[in-house]
């Protein structure tokens, strides 16, 4: 199975979820630094949309500017062009694999397409 890591290597929780991935049998490990290597603006919207949660519930709070910008409250396509433009916006890890698609906060999450 291939799994998609949208990983920041100074989070802790992508780096566990990144270890429960790479200690996993039979798991192919793609890891996306997504600061570097940012999603487009499609592929973010693909990947809240398979997780069954809205880009806003995606945001990353601590250590933004995002509350003070509104957008916890902000439509859609607000959120994803905030995200887009900078892509600090967006919280992490975010993990694709066949079965789909979870925002792993916690990092247990990932067992759920594992």
């Amino acid at each position: 199975m291939k799994a998609t890591i949208w990983h920041n290597p100074k989070c802790g929780t992508s780096r566990n979820t990144l270890a429960m991935l790479e200690d996993r049998e039979g798991v192919q490990v793609e890891v996306i630094e997504y600061l570097k290597d940012p999603p487009s603006r499609q592929k973010l919207a693909q990947l809240y949309r398979d997780a069954g949660v809205r880009p806003a519930e995606g945001l990353r709070l601590r250590g933004t500017d995002a509350a003070e910008r509104g957008l916890p409250d902000a439509d859609d396509e607000t959120v994803l062009t905030a995200m887009e433009k900078d892509p600090i916006l967006i919280e992490r890890p975010l993990v694709e694999t066949e079965k789909g698609v979870r925002l792993c906060r916690p990092k247990e999450r990932v067992e759920e397409i594992l």
